[in-house]
């Protein structure tokens, strides 16, 4: 195994040629979060930041090849997970993860929609949480949950559901002036409010927030530090010039475990 003072991340995500989104946008929080990011690219999509053509999937036994030949020589515990084919390809991509690395700590975003408009999935709720199961957290924005859970009663059914997975639900699409994520763990949910920025809508948002929860975890940050800190990192990330195309800056940080 190579030594290094920064843990080993992991990003497997699709491949966006602007490098707002997907794998490209992770490796940058990574290394900005101070841990050492590594990419497996999951599809390749040719878009830009305001437009989606196209997808090409990547099967999902050479994803897992290019993730085994990494294990080889480093010691990955954190995984992101972002655009992948179906839920059949999430859980086989989950069940060697779990077969191979002791106790991985897999973060999940669901991407169903890509910010230009083009779908990706429509899945059911019990599709959805069969394909979860063995993952540590998810990270679905407000329409992405709506659309797998429905509108009706939401909050309740993340409160359940965070019996079982951490949810952290990204509040970003509501039209309050105050924007609120929400992160639902075991028996309580911390609320992370910020001001809505004006000009501050950013292509792949969600990767960054949830690629940075990641890198915060392998940090060793206890739930709620490693969430809050996630939640700066990304209103930085926003405030950080008019375009949909965001800044990353360094982090500097506290770690509470």
């Amino acid at each position: 195994m190579s030594n290094t003072t920064k843990p080993y991340v992991l990003s497997i995500a699709g491949f966006d040629p602007s490098a707002g989104a997907g794998v490209l946008a992770d490796i940058k929080t990574f290394e900005n979060n101070g841990v050492y990011g590594m990419g497996v690219v999951s599809a390749l999509t040719y878009q830009n930041d305001v437009e989606f053509e196209r997808v090409e999937w990547i099967d999902h036994a050479k994803i897992v090849g290019q993730v085994e030949v990494l294990l080889k020589r480093f010691s990955i515990k954190h995984i992101k997970i972002g655009l992948i084919e179906s839920m059949d390809t999430l859980t086989h991509i989950v069940c060697f993860l779990k077969a191979e690395i002791d106790d991985p700590v897999i973060i999940y975003d669901p991407i169903l929609k890509a910010s230009a408009g083009f779908p990706f999935h429509s899945i059911t709720e019990q599709q959805f949480v069969n394909a979860i199961e063995g993952i540590y957290c998810i990270t679905p924005n407000i329409p992405e949950a709506i659309q797998i859970f429905g509108a009706e009663h939401l909050n309740d059914k993340m409160e359940l559901l965070s019996d079982n997975i951490n949810i952290y639900l990204k509040g970003g699409h509501s039209e309050e002036n105050v924007v609120t994520d929400l992160f639902y763990v075991k028996d309580h949910t911390y609320a992370f409010p910020n001001d809505r920025i004006q000009n501050g809508a950013k292509h792949g948002s969600g990767c960054v927030l949830s690629s940075a929860l990641t890198a915060q975890l392998a940090l060793g940050n206890d739930l709620p530090t490693a969430a809050e800190n996630a939640n700066s990192y990304t209103h930085s990330f926003l405030a950080s010039n008019e375009t949909l195309l965001g800044y990353h800056q360094m982090f500097i940080h506290e770690t509470h475990k």
